[in-house]
């Protein structure tokens, strides 16, 4: 069986699948066919429909023969894929019939092998598996995605003409894959892979995140940037920063749509920027955030900060705003509006009584009052800071106040 978990060379090439984990990973398929169908019919309605009428059966026989696969040649590298290449070749017809493009399902392949390499992530740290054999677990597993997209490719071609491109935008959609799944990554097969889709590899990249179900078409960016429109959490890879060149793409791309833009970073820590990005996207959707157009996380550094561990911050205000808990909702209310106005401005009676609406004199008795429940807490720089922060975070839960 593998080996304990180390730490590889980063130029290490990837080495095959150990034959014996396909003992490991055989026990998962049934539940992991099961959430894979979930997660598909979920992030596309149009599956869902199919799942539930006379093709049922043929699809659920093609997603088992897909998974069975690739652990039979793990197992047995000459193992026979006649049968799945057979389902494929009929998935690829029947996407063809329906007039729909590729797109769809070769985005509903990319989302399974996503459930399933984070099914792997999971039995990996049960059996303490190293993090070069999870990397090649994941380089054989998008090269399988490849192979299913090739050979449904062959079945959509019975009746459609192929695509230009494809095949490079295929690869470029693999790199992408690669370059989001974080550390360790082999700098060389990046680089050997970027060499086969024709793109130059940058040393920073920046990521982009989409809402869900966005209609930007992937052609509508500039060339060397990489998108996955069919994730569902669509995204963009642009190499380098976003200067004003790309900003002007970006806004005539994007057509009446909006999206986040994460932080420029190295290449082997885009995972990073997606991560900010989709954050920052979902404080938007939120209303944390105004969504006035294209938003920038270099604009909002302090609020994905504050927000970047909710449960912990809940901790944090528990301990902080304990001497309030007694306090009715609406008097508690108040007073932590008047406590985070006088942190934030450490104006006048005055000058709070416009912020707040109030009589400068009733700002005086809520002061006087805090000073009596907070005590030493509110001259204490340490104590006084995380209730600053606290009061900063929480304010962002309701952004009209």
């Amino acid at each position: 069986m593998p080996g304990p978990a180390h730490s590889p060379d980063a130029d290490e090439p990837l080495s095959p699948l150990p034959q014996e984990f396909a003992a490991i990973m055989r026990p998962e398929l049934p539940s992991l066919i099961k959430e894979i169908a979930a997660e598909v019919t979920r992030a596309y309605p149009e599956y869902a429909r199919l799942l539930s009428g006379p093709y049922r059966e043929s699809i659920r026989v093609g997603v088992e023969q897909n998974l069975t696969v690739f652990v039979d040649q793990v197992a047995s590298p000459t193992a026979s894929s006649t049968v799945r290449d057979e389902m494929c070749r009929r998935f690829g017809r029947f996407e063809a019939y329906e007039g729909r493009s590729l797109d769809t399902l070769q985005g509903a392949y990319r989302l399974g092998a996503r459930v399933a390499l984070r099914r792997a992530k999971r039995v990996g740290r049960r059996y303490n598996l190293s993090p070069a054999l999870m990397l090649s677990f994941a380089d054989a597993l998008f090269a399988y995605v490849d192979q299913l997209e090739s050979v449904t490719r062959e079945g959509y071609l019975d009746v459609e003409s192929p695509a230009a491109g494809e095949r490079t935008a295929a690869l470029r959609r693999r790199l992408l894959h690669l370059i989001l799944a974080g550390s360790p990554v082999s700098r060389t097969s990046i680089a050997d892979l970027a060499d086969q889709a024709a793109w130059p590899l940058p040393e920073s990249v920046t990521m982009v995140a989409l809402p869900s179900r966005s209609a930007v078409s992937a052609g509508a960016f500039a060339g060397d940037v990489i998108a996955d429109m069919n994730d569902p959490q669509p995204h963009l890879l642009i190499p380098g920063a976003v200067d004003d060149e790309r900003r002007l793409m970006l806004d005539t791309s994007l057509s009446g749509t909006w999206a986040c833009v994460g932080l420029t970073v190295p290449i082997g820590v885009a995972s990073d920027s997606i991560r900010w990005a989709r954050q920052l996207l979902e404080l938007a959707e939120s209303g944390a955030v105004a969504q006035t157009g294209t938003l920038y996380c270099e604009d909002h550094l302090v609020t994905l900060w504050l927000r970047s561990d909710p449960a912990l911050l809940q901790q944090l205000a528990h301990r902080e705003l304990a001497p309030l808990v007694g306090l009715t909702p609406s008097r508690r209310e108040r007073l932590v509006d008047t406590l985070r106005i006088w942190m934030a401005t450490r104006g006048t009676a005055a000058r709070m009584g416009e912020l707040l609406d109030v009589h400068p004199q009733t700002v005086r008795y809520r002061l006087r009052t805090l000073e009596g429940i907070f005590g030493d807490q509110l001259s204490d720089p340490d104590r006084r800071f995380a209730t600053e922060l606290v009061l900063r975070a929480t304010a962002l839960e309701n952004p009209d106040r």
